[in-house]
């Protein structure tokens, strides 16, 4: 069952990285003259860092059309920045062939490296609740990645009581006309919450007239279509602006069966016991049938009893089992049954592959904005801004039902009725369990409606003549999400299996008389065991329980900017601001879940908290000389702020950042910033929830270990001692109970801000080659470090950490979290906790060249990120442990396309890249308390799995016609080549054997269509 993501997942939940290489724009080194900006032009012409430009700005001041660039809060007269800001345009979204922004925002041109969450984490308790979609630049998750709406902040979304991030599905795709990506450290120009870097979509201020578009997408393999219809429209006068959008996407499921790679779940070694590796390829997978035994997926057609004598399933030979499968005719051994072991064991269900790969979603958006020049108070100007969305997502698991019979029940067969396999639990009514059925028990579905709605209203305008202007805003946040979902009921699945015999040979609850309509559980036989449950026995345990989560963000801001006095270079500009924010966060899960009557899902108690937060900020941009030789421009730019938080207290935080263009184009840039962070809400006041994780994690579980003791690796060895140590023989110990995981908030535990620093140094190559020709080069070095980083700890993480410690000690480190019963019952405490330090580096390259070419223009772009360092590390006494490279963290990404534009037609071809084959096996067999690599346990990761992702390319190409002035086809595909993810052969989940990680296209070759009309 999948209930939590696997450590790697939930690694996941926080990575990100963040380029585009979809249009990139180089910031500018600034030019030798002040310009007015450049308007996007609608054939991208050439979107490099300052197109030239012989229009002078106004001299006593800055023109009316002076643009904000995202990065900084002061207005400039031409697209430049001091740090590397990445430009992607609607035009480029639609060759590219995302159907949305979402997609083209959660892609790995712009992710590069990092996982993001999105519609494959159906199975998973993740951040936001199913369906949600968040991002994070930088490998450092979406609570550290700030996303903005033109300038402004998207408030966090979704459902359940961990709602960290916004939510991309509430974008208005249809109006959006580009997204500036900041891929920096930006705490202290626009709050705690921008360490990775910033997201700033920008919708058509410009839009005149009504504009139609639809665009679908469908995959080869004929599921998961995704449509969007949408219409904008904007109208106005030299007073009035009203700009706005409403758009429709809806996708469809696309189930595990539907895909040939997810269609056989397959287990975990190469040359192992019960699985298909090893069978004649090379990299052990060679086509053969799906193999049902073992094969990754949960324990069913099997009953567990007291150790007895039986024949071997696959052995034909007698031996002592605890796991037996009933087959009919047997008489040896344990009649009517054979014994099962570790690999012989049912473990594939078809209905599994109902399972969603892709979950479906269905999205409806609307955006409206209006302005209104009043024509007083210095030129002043009322604007609003409205956003609304509905998201309406669905998720379908398949369950296994572990039914605990009870000792002297009149269910269970007289050969099994008076044994004791299990001591009492929560479903066994105080009385010791004579024998469980693993049941395969089918399909239930779980549903998510979210309703999100910002307002935003202002007043904007000039005093003290042009070269001041004042903004003045409020914002008010709504989301409001409720989730259904069919769970088993612990005290209907207790009742059911506490019986009394009627006369007529037919059962009865014994509880009867107060529950009224108790059904009993059916009997202990072979169609049970099976899964073939009466109808009106499935309808009792199973009910839909519903929870609700409401989140308010409240923002109220204002600055003042304008210029201070001339230097060599220019005027010295400077803004000045305040904001407040406050938020609030109201989960309550349903009755049942708070009660703790969920039985094998997750429960938990209501999430309810509040926090607010007041800032002072000020930026300063110096341009200290200009058209000097040696120094065609020298601009420094510094910014501070003060943040002092209802919950923990205040720190100030600061940026400096500086470019000098040695010659025109020619220059190098750099910048050192600091950040101070709260927890967010959900990371301080998440109510205890209960989860669980399949008895597998165990680290004593005898399923951890090969046959032979004399094979064990030193990291085997040493855990096997620990195991001992608390009266364990990992030979002979079998985990027979699901993990109980509690995650909590950290307010209650200590949870501490974080504080970080980020700096970038880099150098632009951007010479001026005249008419028809034009090149952009940059490579900038990133350095990243969070201290007292917070951050979640998984159950099995924290398992695997206890037991396989040097000095272990049961009751101190990670096994102070750990509490294992009388009956090796495992509880795992988890929660938030403050990371001792968290480090990423690396270089980013840039590469753009335009022609003119054939009478028409040619673009090319290339881009690529090389890390070095993608570590952390949860407590002093570790030492960093360095994920980079490894098979869910790639070390090296990139990206190119090529773009032809003649006339009227624009070809377009692409690909982007991934390697992750330099660190997997090292990380393995590394020791988290010394750093050292045990060879020993290399080379036995080496000889039974495959680890490492070698390169993985995708490529896409369209094609588009301007058939007029009104009307736009283009068409095209996506992963032509309809390459399927990498296979590897553990670490992971059984879903064809690849990561689970959005880097990866699990559904194939993809065709799309996208029409727009213009009135």
């Amino acid at each position: 069952m999948r209930f939590f993501p696997p450590a790697p997942c939930r690694s996941m939940l926080r990575a990100g990285t963040g380029l585009a290489a979809l249009a990139l724009a180089f910031p500018a080194m600034a030019q030798t003259q002040p310009q007015t900006p450049p308007t996007p032009p609608s054939d991208t012409r050439d979107q490099t860092v300052t197109p030239p430009s012989s229009t002078a700005a106004e001299p006593d001041g800055l023109p009316d059309n002076a643009i904000t660039v995202t990065g900084s809060r002061l207005r400039r007269d031409t697209y430049s920045s001091v740090e590397p800001v990445t430009v992607i345009t609607k035009e480029e979204i639609t060759l590219s062939g995302f159907n949305g922004s979402v997609d083209a925002l959660q892609s790995s041109e712009v992710t590069q490296g990092a996982a993001q969450i999105n519609n494959a984490f159906g199975g998973f308790v993740t951040d936001g609740g199913t369906g949600a979609n968040t991002l994070g630049l930088r490998n450092l998750g979406p609570a550290r990645t700030l996303i903005l709406l033109n300038g402004r902040r998207l408030a966090p979304s979704g459902t359940r009581g961990s709602v960290l991030a916004a939510d991309l599905n509430v974008l208005p795709s249809s109006i959006v006309s580009s997204i500036e990506i900041l891929k920096a450290g930006a705490s202290s120009v626009y709050g705690s919450d921008a360490i990775a870097g910033v997201v700033n979509i920008i919708t058509d201020t410009k839009l005149r007239g009504l504009t139609l578009e639809a665009q679908v997408n469908v995959p080869e393999i004929g599921a998961g279509i995704d449509r969007r219809l949408a219409a904008s429209f904007g109208f106005g006068n030299d007073r009035l602006d009203i700009i706005g959008s409403v758009e429709w996407r809806k996708r469809d499921a696309v189930r595990l069966n539907d895909v040939d790679f997810t269609s056989c779940p397959r287990g975990g070694f190469l040359t192992g016991e019960g699985t298909e590796f090893g069978s004649g390829d090379t990299n052990g997978f060679d086509g053969t049938p799906c193999f049902t035994l073992d094969n990754g997926g949960v324990t069913i057609n099997t009953l567990g009893v007291p150790g007895r004598t039986a024949v071997g399933r696959t052995s034909g030979l007698p031996g002592r089992f605890t796991r037996l499968r009933p087959e009919a005719g047997q008489i040896a051994g344990t009649p009517g049954f054979l014994g099962v072991g570790t690999y012989d064991r049912d473990t594939f269900d078809p209905r599994s592959q109902e399972e969603e790969l892709i979950t479906p979603t269905e999205n409806l958006t609307g955006f409206l904005s209006a302005s209104y020049d009043l024509d007083a108070l210095g030129g002043a100007e009322v604007y609003a801004e409205v956003l609304g969305a509905r998201r309406k997502s669905s998720s379908t698991l398949y369950r296994q039902l572990s039914l605990d019979y009870l000792t002297g029940s009149p269910l269970v067969p007289e050969i099994f009725r008076n044994g004791v396999f299990a001591n009492p639990n929560e479903t066994s009514s105080g009385r010791t369990i004579a024998a469980r059925a693993f049941i395969g028990f089918g399909l239930t579905d779980s549903e998510q409606q979210v309703d999100y709605v910002r307002a935003v209203g202002g007043l904007r305008g000039d005093f003290f003549g042009s070269n001041w202007r004042y903004d003045i805003s409020a914002s008010r946040s709504w989301t409001d999400g409720k989730y259904d979902q069919e769970s088993f009921l612990i005290d209907r699945v207790a009742n059911s299996l506490l019986v009394v015999q009627n006369p007529d040979g037919s059962f009865s609850c014994a509880n009867q008389a107060t529950f009224a309509n108790c059904v009993a559980a059916p009997v202990l036989n072979a169609d049970t065991i099976g899964g073939n449950l009466p109808q009106a026995y499935r309808d009792y345990i199973l009910q839909t329980t519903t929870g609700t989560t409401k989140f308010r963000e409240t923002i109220v801001s204002g600055t003042i900017n304008g210029d201070l006095f001339e230097l060599p270079g220019g005027a010295v500009q400077v803004v000045v601001g305040a904001e407040y924010r406050a938020q609030k966060i109201n989960d309550t899960p349903d009755d049942n879940a708070i009660a703790g009557n969920l039985l094998g899902l997750t429960a938990g108690v209501p999430t309810r908290g509040k926090d607010n937060v007041k800032e002072v900020f000020a930026e300063v941009l110096v341009p200290i000389l200009r058209d000097r030789p040696f120094f065609e421009n020298l601009v420094l730019n510094g910014s501070g702020r003060y943040t002092d938080y209802a919950s923990y207290g205040s720190d100030v935080t600061y940026k400096i950042a500086g470019e000098w263009e040695f010659f025109p184009g020619i220059g190098i840039r750099g910048s050192y910033g600091t950040s101070f962070r709260a927890p967010a809400l959900a990371e301080q006041y998440l109510g205890a929830t209960t989860g669980f994780i399949g008895g597998g994690n165990d680290p004593c579980d005898s399923d951890q270990f090969p046959a032979d003791p004399t094979t064990y690796t030193p990291n085997q060895q040493r855990t096997a001692a620990n195991c001992a140590a608390v009266g364990i023989d990992v030979a002979n110990f079998v985990q027979n109970n699901g993990i109980t995981v509690f995650q909590r908030g950290g307010a209650e535990t200590g949870l501490s801000a974080e504080t970080s620093t980020n700096w970038t140094v880099g150098a632009v190559f951007q010479p001026r080659l005249g008419e028809g020709l034009t090149l952009a080069l940059s490579a900038d070095y990133f350095d990243i470090k969070v201290d007292n980083g917070v951050a979640s700890l998984g159950g099995g993480d924290i398992l695997a950490r206890c037991y396989g410690a040097e000095d272990f000690d049961p009751t101190q480190s990670f096994c102070a979290f750990v509490n294992r019963d009388a009956n090796n019952i495992l509880e795992v405490t988890s929660g938030f906790v403050n990371l001792t330090e968290n480090i990423v580096k690396g270089y980013e390259f840039n590469a753009r060249l335009g022609l003119d070419l054939f009478d028409g223009r040619l673009l090319l772009n290339a881009n690529a990120v090389k890390y070095t360092e993608q570590s952390d590390r949860l407590f002093p006494d570790e030492v960093l442990l360095d994920r980079n490279g490894i098979y869910d963290t790639p070390d090296f990404v990139g990206s190119f396309h090529a773009t032809y534009r003649r006339e009227n037609v624009t070809l377009r071809y692409g690909f982007t890249f991934l390697d992750s084959s330099s660190g997997t096996y090292d990380y393995f067999a590394t020791s988290r308390t010394d750093g050292s690599v045990d060879p020993g346990t290399v080379q036995d990761l080496k000889d039974n799995y495959i680890l490492e992702v070698p390169a993985y390319f995708l490529h896409n190409a369209s094609v588009q016609f301007n058939v007029d002035d009104r009307m736009q086809l283009t068409v095209g595909v996506r992963n032509i080549f309809d390459t399927e993810p990498p296979r590897i052969s553990a670490a992971v989940t059984t879903i064809g054997n690849a990561p689970l990680s959005s880097l990866f296209d699990f559904v194939g070759r993809t065709f799309f269509v996208n029409t727009t009309f213009s009135f």
